[in-house]
């Protein structure tokens, strides 16, 4: 028998005891395969290699779940186009009048049908590329057009049995360096008035044309007559008639068809900058004033200028050190050079007294600000026609707002006139009751830039 006479010694553990990196899962390899292990360096290639093979099936799992996703959105429905009409040039704009579609080329004006979608008539007398395009239906199938070319220049056209005839460039002058640009072109619904806003080297105006379209619809139907009776009379002439005329052509320039010109019936010059009074009493002020009945621009006052310095350094000394941690900049004040208007149907907005003839269909006003300006100021256009035009007439009805207005919009009935504010305030008025409807402030600091009714 053996008998232990010491206790067991457990020696302790050392690194030879240790499994070494290949003898780990030895036991899990299959005999029959233990010689077929990859050696270095090409388990790093396999371990490589597994890997990028995981993330691209992650991520094609992700795409697919994706799509699913997508499936159970609702799609819009596409819709193609159910015809095309071929233009000579670049198409840069178009308008929609009756049942013909204006386009402006960069090499003129094309009309086509809306039906068959064919060009029915081009002009490209001047080579001109036209960038901006109005157009207005005045029946018994004529139109009246203003396009914008690239220089800024005006265009009016008088479109009538599916032929253009060009009426008058408005702001052509013989001039060229004191010629004005066109930055704004709008036309009335129904093309009774047109507004031009233009601007010069160092100052900008608003002109609105009155058009004689009555005037044109008859001088239309003369020609026509005229016309008819010609071929009539053509159709009798004898064979030395025809030789005559052959010898004496008529030069083309005396051929062609002359219309009314349109006329202009205001001109609006942005406001000036509200300086110190030069009244010596509260009397003369008040003479300046017309009846007291409405709201003016506000020069009619009696602020002198030591008053407003004296305002602005009490100013300046209470909130310096904001003005300072908001880094202040010294700017000048500018006139502005940029301005919103809108034609506005008869309404109580534009008091028209009960002597003036309106129709109820046809613009009686228009409303216009300036950038930068608090004031909304309305112009009545039942104004008799004078040789010498108002550079600077006074508005009819002023509008003062708490904030400058930042834009505005008329709704497509001409019944709703929507302000913004650069304080992010918007008001819609009631034209027709006059008083308005709903005021809405955004709270968050917001800058509305355009405003639309849908």
């Amino acid at each position: 028998a053996y008998i232990q006479k010491h206790p067991l010694n457990i020696p302790p553990p050392s690194e030879n005891d240790w499994l070494k990196n290949d003898e780990e899962d030895f036991f899990l390899q299959d005999p029959d395969r233990k010689r077929d292990a990859l050696s270095q360096p090409f388990r790093m290639v396999n371990k490589l290699v597994m890997m990028v093979f995981e993330n691209a099936m992650e991520i094609i799992e992700k795409r697919e779940m994706l799509r699913e996703a997508q499936k159970l959105k609702v799609q819009p429905t596409k819709f193609f186009p159910t015809a095309e009409f071929q233009v000579t040039g670049r198409a840069n704009c178009l308008a929609v009048s009756g049942k013909y579609i204006f386009v402006g080329l960069s090499v003129g004006l094309a009309a086509f049908k809306i039906s068959d979608c064919k060009e029915v008539c081009a002009w490209d007398a001047v080579k001109t590329e036209i960038c901006a395009i109005h157009a207005s239906d005045l029946g018994h199938e004529c139109h009246v057009l203003l396009a914008v070319d690239e220089m800024g220049l005006v265009w009016l056209f008088f479109f009538h049995k599916e032929s253009f005839l060009l009426i008058q460039i408005l702001n052509e002058t013989e001039d060229i360096s004191k010629r004005n640009t066109s930055v704004e072109v709008v036309l009335s619904p129904g093309g009774d008035y047109a507004g031009v806003l233009l601007q010069g080297n160092a100052k900008a105006w608003l002109e609105i044309y009155r058009l004689p379209k009555d005037s044109w619809l008859k001088e239309m139907e003369k020609k026509a007559g005229a016309a008819e009776a010609c071929r009539e009379k053509r159709s009798s002439w004898t064979s030395t008639d025809i030789f005559l005329l052959q010898e004496s052509p008529v030069p083309a320039n005396k051929a062609d068809r002359k219309l009314s010109l349109p006329a202009l019936l205001l001109q609006v010059k942005p406001p000036k900058p509200i300086t110190g009074s030069s009244f010596k009493s509260p009397l003369d002020a008040l003479k300046k004033v017309d009846d007291g009945s409405m709201l003016g621009l506000g020069y009619n006052h009696l602020i002198k200028d030591s008053q407003w310095e004296q305002q602005e350094a009490i100013f300046r000394s209470t909130y310096r050190d904001y003005l300072e941690a908001e880094g202040e900049r010294e700017s000048k004040e500018e006139i502005p050079r940029r301005a919103t208007f809108h034609f506005l149907l008869p309404s109580r907005i534009l008091q028209v007294g009960p002597e003036m003839k309106v129709q109820p269909d046809v613009p009686a006003g228009i409303s216009v600000h300036w950038d930068g300006s608090h004031n909304l100021c309305f112009y009545l256009l039942n104004r008799l026609l004078k040789e010498q035009v108002d550079s600077d007439p006074k508005p009819d009805v002023v509008w003062p707002c708490a904030a400058p207005i930042a834009c505005s919009a008329v709704s497509s009935c001409s019944r709703y006139l929507a302000l913004a504010c650069e304080d992010a305030t918007i008001t819609i008025w009631d034209e027709h009751l006059g008083y308005p409807l709903s005021v809405t402030a955004i709270l968050e600091e917001r800058l509305i830039r355009s405003i639309h009714f849908l």
